[in-house]
């Protein structure tokens, strides 16, 4: 065991030990003399030494302090305050216990600002107090013995001390060292650290078994492995199961992390991308999906409303007609609508989008089949915050659109997404207002054992179709994007992910390696 340490020792670490052999008591600097090392060596040694167990290292702070230079002329001239008085004394034996600022401030030799910090030191010892704005000395002021002041006294003892440390300062001196911690333009003080080293019982235990001080081999050269002479060179061992401090890394948000391994999934199976702004018509996010315009979902306590602007520029053309014909009377679907007379005023308000399918229907109006487009954005909902509800949150949504799409061709490729992130996926029956057939995704977690809904989706219905002039079949779908990094990161509380934990999140490994399920 002793054998292996000595091996593992560092040439500094050794060279340490040797000094301590020679003479327990010596200082870091003598050791760098006598071992012809540099003194942060000799530092830097003591420091793994320590941490194995072989030394302890005693370390004693020493504080010393000295004048600085307007400390030292404070010493020789006295500090404003008592200037100040000895001027007020001079004009009080010349007749004048009031005198106005200006003539103190030129009689004393202060500043302004010496001369407004030193008024509260004045009145706080009852030496002067303001009158009508003129400096009036008391009769304190007139019998105080400033030379007999312990300020003036420290500052007199330091001038001719040059340095002292903190410990040998008078007993007289303590509160006027305090007093004077708040005036850091009085002293300076410099700390100096004294190490003494201690031999434990594992460094007795190297000296007792003895080692060689030689130069150790860290690097070779193209010569040494040429001429072969690194067979003659000395290794120092090395302890693979060392502990090394711990790194922090920087390293992408996990909810942006996710954000990008599904960005990246959708352009590897030939998506496009799509983008819009937070802000949307309410024609756009409810009126183009065939949502009645008195359905719940477009309640104040559903969605949040913008009051600036306060109404939207509808598109122009024949769209806005032909999507009020598919809400009156179903347009020629063959559906009979809502029978319900649709209002335009309603559909120019402005929300907050509540989700990412209002950007699907804009892409169709502006490209036509075959295509496949996703988009990943906030949205927005009027949800009381608790652990798996935000009123703001991320949704990724898709749209795939062609002459031979069908809810089959769906079905694959919602399999083949999740597959690429890593989940096996089953599907339920579900109702939305602007698809049908609709379905919900739900994914297995292995750790609970049961199936969590993840998304919804669907065939885009006619009403939605026709105003958009799309002829064929649209299969459209979107996720929540925290609920899905809430399961993969393991935690149960939605607003973990944008509370910036850093415990947590130094704890997160730099990059996820998936897991097949």
């Amino acid at each position: 065991m002793i054998e292996k340490i000595i091996n593992e020792l560092h040439l500094y670490e050794k060279k340490l030990l040797d000094g301590l052999a020679k003479n327990s008591n010596l200082t870091p600097e003598e050791i760098a003399k006598l071992e012809q090392m540099p003194v942060k060596a000799v530092t830097s040694a003591a420091g793994m030494l320590e941490s194995k167990n072989i030394i302890t290292v005693d370390k004693t702070s020493t504080d010393n302090i000295s004048l600085s230079e307007e400390g030292k002329d404070y010493a020789l001239n006295g500090l404003p305050e008592h200037r100040i008085l000895k001027a007020l004394q001079d004009f009080s034996n010349e007749g004048k216990d009031e005198v106005g600022m200006d003539e103190v401030i030129e009689k004393a030799k202060v500043s302004k600002a010496q001369m407004n910090f030193s008024i509260g030191i004045l009145m706080r010892h009852h030496w002067a107090k303001m009158n009508n704005g003129k400096l009036a000395i008391t009769d304190e002021g007139k019998n105080a013995d400033i030379s007999s002041l312990p300020q003036v006294k420290f500052l007199k003892f330091l001038h001719d001390k040059k340095q002292i440390t903190e410990e040998n300062i008078p007993e007289e001196f303590i509160k006027v060292r305090a007093e004077f911690n708040k005036r850091k333009d009085l002293l300076n003080i410099k700390t100096s650290q004294d190490f003494h080293f201690i031999l434990n019982d594992i460094g007795k235990k190297i000296l007792d078994e003895g080692f060689s001080i030689q130069n150790e081999a860290t690097q070779l050269t193209h010569d040494q492995l040429k001429t072969g002479s690194w067979k003659n060179l000395h290794y120092r061992g090395y302890d693979i199961n060392a502990s090394a401090p711990k790194n922090y890394p920087g390293k992408i948000h996990p909810l942006q992390q996710t954000i990008e391994e599904i960005r990246d999934i959708f352009i590897d199976m030939g998506f496009d991308e799509a983008k819009g702004t937070i802000l949307e018509s309410a024609f756009w996010n409810f009126d183009m999906l065939f949502q009645p315009q008195d359905h719940a979902a477009r309640e104040m306590q559903d969605t949040f409303y913008v009051s600036n602007p306060s109404q939207a520029t509808l598109p122009g053309g024949d769209l806005v007609e032909k999507t009020r014909a598919e809400h009156e009377h179903g347009g020629n679907t063959g559906s009979e609508g809502w029978n319900y007379k649709w209002n335009e005023d309603i559909a120019k308000q402005i929300v907050l989008r509540t989700h990412t399918t209002g950007l699907s229907v804009r892409y169709l109006s502006k490209h036509q089949p075959p295509l496949k487009m996703f988009s990943v954005g906030r949205v927005f909902r009027r949800e009381t915050i608790n652990y798996k509800h935000l009123p703001e949150f991320h949704q990724v949504e898709g749209i795939v659109a062609g002459e031979d799409m069908s809810f089959k061709n769906l079905l694959g490729i919602l399999k083949e997404f999740y597959r690429k992130l890593g989940f096996k996926v089953r599907f339920r029956p579900a109702y939305f207002p602007y698809t049908y057939l609709s379905i919900e995704s739900e994914i297995y977690v292995p750790e609970k054992k049961s199936w969590m809904e993840l998304g919804g989706s669907g065939m885009f219905r006619p009403e939605v179709l026709e105003p958009l002039g799309i002829k064929t079949q649209v299969a459209a779908f979107g996720l929540g994007i925290e609920r899905l990094a809430m399961m993969r990161y393991g935690i149960e509380d939605i607003r973990m992910l944008y509370q910036s934990d850093i415990g947590w999140l130094r704890k997160l490994p730099v990059t996820r390696n998936i897991k097949n399920f």
